[in-house]
């Protein structure tokens, strides 16, 4: 049971940083790494036993997982790779499960995080990250073509319950963190 301590132990020195928006950043990143694998079990509990579409989003893993190396040669570059791959990811997702799988509102999670990761002074990089999210959804929203699997209505409603449970967990997640860095502020 001591190599579990030793595991967390690394895991939280991976994620730790000075900057406390950079911790957020890399807090935020491995929670999304550490949850995809689940992805698929969340799909065969509640929409389908056709899971194998899911195993696309394991593309962007690696990325969600760097995000903390990044951030050790560029804090900027690390904080802006977060909502950079979670807008990748939900284009991915958006033609692998069509977008009936209601799985883009994830994009206003990683909104969430394009604003708040950047400080007044790289807004500019905020404000470009959440434009971005925006012509995804409305460029491409209808246009991703056939879906690698197409669901029933029924499955789809299962789907859109799904993703809108898991995206609005993660924004109720970042939201707390960004209460803890509020408050953390006032008493500093």
């Amino acid at each position: 049971m001591a190599w579990l301590g030793s595991l967390w132990q690394a895991l939280r020195r991976y994620c730790d940083d000075d900057d406390p928006l950079v911790a957020t950043a890399n807090l935020v990143a491995l929670v999304v790494a550490w949850n995809q694998p689940f992805y698929p079990l969340y799909v065969y509990w509640s929409v389908s036993d056709v899971v194998w579409p899911t195993f696309f989003t394991f593309l962007s893993t690696p990325l969600f997982a760097a995000v903390p190396a990044v951030s050790r040669l560029n804090r900027t570059a690390g904080r802006a790779l977060l909502p950079l791959t979670g807008i990748a990811n939900t284009m991915l997702s958006a033609k692998a499960f069509g977008t009936a799988s209601g799985v883009e509102i994830f994009l206003i999670p990683i909104v969430l995080l394009a604003v708040v990761l950047f400080r007044p002074a790289e807004r500019i990089f905020g404000l470009a990250i959440s434009l971005l999210a925006l012509i995804v959804f409305m460029g491409l929203h209808g246009r991703y073509g056939a879906p690698f699997h197409l669901y029933s209505a029924e499955e789809y409603a299962g789907f859109l319950t799904l993703n809108a449970v898991s995206a609005g967990t993660l924004t109720m997640f970042v939201g707390l963190l960004l209460a803890g860095l509020l408050a953390d502020r006032a008493k500093g």
